[in-house]
C-alpha cells in the first residue's frame, strides 16, 4: 500500500438508509423468535452475543435502526467518534472482529451513547465497568466482561457494512433484541417482514391459547403419528 487510508472513515448520514418511525414501531414488543420465523428461521446473531445481565433486572426489549461501527480489535477510537453520528433511537452495532482480549466498550462510552439518544449497544466483544454500565441504564448485548483496556488509536469505519455474529449488518437495518439474543432485519426486507409478522402473531397467539387450555400434543404431530411416516420398532 503506497498511502495509508484515512484514520476514520464516516459514511454521511444523508447517504445512510434509515427506516421511518412507523416501520420501527411495528417491531416494538415483537419477540426475537418471531423475527427469525419471518426470515426463514435465521435472523439471529451468534448466541455468544447475549444480553449483559444485571442482577435483579429483567432484560429490556429494544428496537431501533443500526448505526454500524467497525472498531477492529482492541480499539475504541471509532466508538468515541461515532457518538457524533447517533440519532435518537439508534442501536450502535460495534464490530471488533470478535476479538475477546480487551473490552470493546466501557461505561463512559455506554453513558454517552445513552446521552446522545441511543437505545442500545450490540458488540461482538466483551465490555467492562459493569457497575458504571448499570448506572447508565443502557441496554447492552455483548460476549461477556473483560477489564483489559483497549487502545484509542484507530483506524475505524462508521456507517458502513460490517460483519458481526455471522451476519452482515448495514446502518439502517432494524435491530430487535431481547432476553433470547439479537436479531437483524435487513432494510430492504422491513416491509416484507412486517407483513409476515401479522400472520405469525395470529398463529402463535392461537397456539398459546390452546396450550393454556390444556393442549397436550399438536394436530400436526398427531397427523404424523397416524401416517406411514412413523414406524415403530420392538
Amino acid at each position: 500500500m503506497i498511502e495509508n487510508p484515512p484514520l476514520i472513515q464516516i459514511k454521511k448520514a444523508t447517504s445512510r438508509k434509515r427506516p421511518n418511525q412507523e416501520q420501527i414501531n411495528c417491531f416494538k414488543n415483537i419477540p426475537t423468535g418471531f423475527i427469525c420465523d419471518a426470515l426463514d428461521g435465521y435472523a439471529a446473531l451468534d448466541p455468544s452475543i447475549k444480553p449483559l445481565l444485571i442482577p435483579g433486572k429483567t432484560v429490556d426489549h429494544i428496537v431501533g435502526p443500526a448505526l454500524t461501527v467497525f472498531s477492529g480489535a482492541a480499539d475504541v477510537l471509532g466508538m468515541a467518534i461515532a457518538l457524533s453520528e447517533i440519532q435518537d433511537g439508534d442501536i450502535v452495532v460495534n464490530g471488533v472482529g470478535g476479538f475477546q482480549g480487551t473490552a470493546a466498550v466501557g461505561d463512559r462510552i455506554a453513558g454517552m451513547i445513552k446521552n446522545n439518544g441511543g437505545a442500545g449497544l450490540v458488540t461482538d466483544g466483551p465490555m467492562r465497568d459493569l457497575n458504571g454500565i448499570i448506572e447508565t441504564g443502557l441496554s447492552c448485548f455483548c460476549t461477556g466482561l473483560n477489564p483489559n483496556s483497549p487502545y484509542n488509536s484507530g483506524p475505524s469505519k462508521i456507517g458502513f457494512s460490517i460483519d458481526i455474529g455471522g451476519k452482515t449488518i448495514n446502518s439502517g437495518d432494524i435491530i430487535v433484541a431481547d432476553t433470547d439474543g439479537v436479531t437483524v432485519v435487513p432494510f430492504d426486507k422491513i416491509d416484507e417482514v412486517i407483513n409476515k409478522l401479522k400472520r405469525i402473531i395470529e398463529v402463535e397467539d392461537a397456539m398459546d391459547e390452546k396450550v393454556s387450555n390444556g393442549l397436550k400434543i399438536s394436530q400436526k404431530a398427531l397427523d404424523y403419528l397416524n401416517s406411514d411416516q412413523v414406524v415403530y420398532y420392538d
